[in-house]
Parts: C-alpha cells; structure tokens; sequence
C-alpha cells in the first residue's frame, strides 16, 4: 500500500536526502536542500515495472563490437529557422530531447509557436499548460501562421500528453512548460523536483521509443539557473539558453549543451510585434548610433561562439559627488570594470579612483569576452578626457594585470568583421603571432599596441 513520506532534494543535483542538511553530500552546494513528499509504493512499482525494461526500445540487444557499429548518419529535421537549424548543428535529430530555457517574457513561447508555423510541413502538437487554446490561437495570429498541421493541447497531465501524441503520431512535441505538467506517479504539485524529474523521464522515454523529437520549455530561477533539479540538464540532448533583457529588443540563444552539434553556435533574435525575427548580421544593429563627437564610446570586435560581430560600449566618468565613487556596469561583468580600473591607475597612471565610472553594453547585450576590455579601456578614456574616439576604429585585444596587452583568438575573422562594416582601423596586440609584420589587412589599418600606454599615445595622439 502507498506510503507517504517526507525526503529532501538538492535543487542542484538532485540528490535524495531523509534529513535537511546544510550543505549537499553529493556536489557541495550550501542551502540547496529543499523538503519534498514523495509516495514509496508507487516509486516502488516503478522500479519494478522497469525491470528488465531500459529507458530505450530495443535496451535487451546484444552488446556489438566497436568496429561493426554503423557510422550511417540519421536523417535531421529542419524546423523551418535557419539560426535554428545552424545552432542544432543542421537540424532536430529524430528521438532527441530538447530544453530551451530564459526568464520570463523573454520570447520562449513566442519562439516555441513560430517553429511549427514555419514549418508547415511538420506535423507538430503543441501541449501547453500556460496558456488555453483561444490564448494560443490569438498569439499564432498576431505572429502571422494558421496551419493546418498545428495541433494545440492544453493539458497538464504527462500521460494524456503522451497518449495524444501517440494517437496523433507528430513529427515535433512541444511542451509549455515542463514546470507546469504533472505524473500520477509523483504525489506532488506541479513544479516540483520530483514532478519535473518524473515528467522529464516520461518525455525522454517517449521521444526515444518513437523516435518523435520532443521540446520542453523551462523557466529560469533568479540566480539564472534552469528551475529545477540538476539531472534535468544532464537527461536532455540539447540545451539552448534564451539570453537578453525583455526591455530591449535583442535575444541570443545560446546553445549550452549539444550532443549532436557544437556549443559554440549563438542565434541573435530582434522582438518585433509579428514575433521574433532572425538576425542574419548583427554587426550592422549593434555598431553606434549616435553623433560622432560624442566622447566616451568605443567599438569592439569579439566573437560570441563562433560569429564574430561588433558591439558598441558606452563609458562615463564623472566626478564623485558623494565621496564613495559608484561603480555600475550594464551587460558586462563588474568585478572586471573594477579590474581594469585597477589597472589604468596602477600601470598607465590615470587617476579614476575619486571618480563614478558607469558602463553600458549598446543593445542589451551580455558581453563575455576578454576582447572587449581594449575597448571598454578606450572608452573609459575618452570620458575622462572628454576626448571622442572617431566612428572608424575598432578595438579587439585583452589587458593583463602588468597593463599588457593580450592577443585574442581569431583575429582575422575579427578584422574581416569590422572591414565590411566601413571601419579603417583596428587596435589590437602587438604579440599576437598571426600579425607579425603585417600592418593592414585588406581595406583595415592593424594598430598593434603592446600595452595601455602605448595604445593611449596612438589613440590620442
């Protein structure tokens, strides 16, 4: 007879504890336990229902050696989005387990809808346990798509889920959201580490037994971390991360895990009122806006996974009036602004400690890269000194803690990049190998600077 008791997981791995401890046995994290009631028998029949039966059909196969496994490719799917398509590494794979995550009201339903109304030709069923049907009807509208092969289910229970699916037979499942559905097996709310754990295992047994590829769509905690158990990122295939501010119209989905595909792929969205639109060249919405006399401002040249594009940052200096100088930084890590703060005192004997210093990336951007600290450098500067740096140059190179300047991956798609956008001259590293005596690189004249100093004597010359 079922039993219920009262256990607490790790909201990081999962791990199942009988007591609340502070810090996690099994990965280390502190306050991550959290008390969940779970029902022994039925976990119980599960587990012997499961054996002798493996998550996957045909799991009572022989063992084959390694040379007579077939290397036969499977056959991808194209959802109909090019960036899409290029992020999955050409493709959904038949049977594979999808989750795309991001914060609210970052576009994760909007782009969920708009694959199977661009795609036509896929049969998909869209289960949704956010939204009514009339809700999705009048989303699929202002997004412009009314096809006859979009089936809409709302539903919150796993197994009808699967069981129209399995009647339906679709070529796509789309769940909204995997927070939001529920098994009979877990005798808990929707939401919960047992409920989205349990629920994921069913997905991921369905889309492997039918070889239907399955997209789950999650939200994200505060601290930026799919909600959730830690396993759920390990049972999936794919992980893509919806990245953005919602008050600017810029997302990148970024892909974090792939086993079927590269994670060095990046898709950037723009939000319009029809939906989301696919951002072919970047470069070309993220360069300056602006008069060019304007002081504190400086492009730079990075690479995000494997496309190199241009960003602007923005810098300002001002006076402390309070006596404490603040220190803000907007898509971009503080602790390194503070870093290279640091280091134009020390090494270049600039005097910015009695002085605010904000910065902002142009766009709403997260900006990761080491090659942007040249420009966040330059423009930091050029507040200070009120001096603009002109509209044609572009920075790419990293500083060092002695005030060197550190060469950078892939500085020729970066100089290609900032020459087809009109730029003429380029800052970078004078120890980077692939430059040695080479002074311009087709229409683009390459500065190379071996450290601040030097980059300040021929910025501000």
């Amino acid at each position: 007879m079922p039993k219920n008791k009262t256990s607490w997981f790790c909201t990081s791995c999962g791990n199942e504890s009988p007591k609340w401890m502070g810090q996690c046995p099994a990965c280390g994290e502190w306050n991550t336990m959290v008390e969940e009631t779970v029902v022994t028998g039925s976990r119980q029949s599960r587990q012997a229902a499961s054996k002798g039966r493996g998550l996957l059909r045909g799991s009572s196969a022989e063992p084959e050696a390694l040379k007579d496994i077939s290397l036969e490719n499977k056959g991808r799917i194209s959802l109909g989005h090019q960036e899409i398509d290029r992020l999955l590494g050409g493709g959904v794979v038949e049977g594979s387990l999808i989750l795309i995550g991001g914060e609210p009201g970052i576009g994760k339903s909007t782009l969920s809808l708009q694959i199977p109304l661009q795609a036509p030709q896929l049969k998909t069923l869209y289960a949704s346990g956010e939204e009514s049907p009339r809700q999705i009807k009048l989303r699929g509208q202002r997004l412009g798509g009314n096809h006859e092969n979009c089936y809409i289910l709302g539903e919150t229970s796993v197994e009808n889920i699967i069981a129209q699916a399995e009647k339906l037979s679709p070529g796509l499942l789309i769940v909204d959201s995997i927070q939001t559905v529920c098994t009979e097996d877990a005798d808990s709310s929707a939401g919960t580490i047992v409920q989205i754990r349990e629920s994921a295992a069913k997905f991921l047994r369905y889309a492997k037994e039918s070889g239907t590829p399955v997209i789950l769509i999650g939200h994200i905690t505060k601290d930026g971390n799919l909600a959730g158990p830690k396993i759920l990122e390990h049972i999936v295939d794919v992980v893509l991360q919806f990245e953005g501010d919602s008050k600017h119209a810029y997302r990148i989905l970024r892909s974090i895990k792939n086993r079927f595909g590269s994670t060095s792929e990046i898709a950037v969205y723009e939000m319009t009122g029809t939906g989301l639109r696919e951002v072919s060249n970047p470069s070309e919405m993220l360069i300056p806006m602006h008069d060019e006399d304007l002081s504190g401002t400086a492009v730079a040249a990075i690479i995000d996974g494997t496309r190199p594009f241009l960003v602007e940052t923005q810098a300002l200096v001002s006076t402390a009036a309070y006596g404490t100088p603040q220190r803000s930084a907007t898509g971009f890590d503080v602790r390194r602004m503070n870093m290279l703060l640091a280091v134009l005192e020390k090494r270049a004997g600039f005097r910015l400690a009695a002085k605010d210093v904000f910065l902002n990336i142009a766009g709403g951007l997260r900006i990761a890269d080491p090659a942007t600290d040249l420009a966040i450098a330059a423009a930091i500067l050029s507040s200070n000194f009120d001096l603009p740096v002109s509209p044609e140059y572009a920075f790419a190179g990293e500083i060092g803690l002695s005030g060197e300047i550190r060469p950078v991956s892939q500085i020729d798609r970066r100089i290609s990049e900032a020459g087809k956008l009109g730029f003429s001259r380029i800052f970078v590293s004078s120890y980077s190998k692939e430059l040695q005596g080479r002074n311009r690189i087709g229409n683009m004249e390459v500065i190379q600077c071996g450290n601040i100093t030097d980059m300040c004597k021929k910025l501000f010359k």
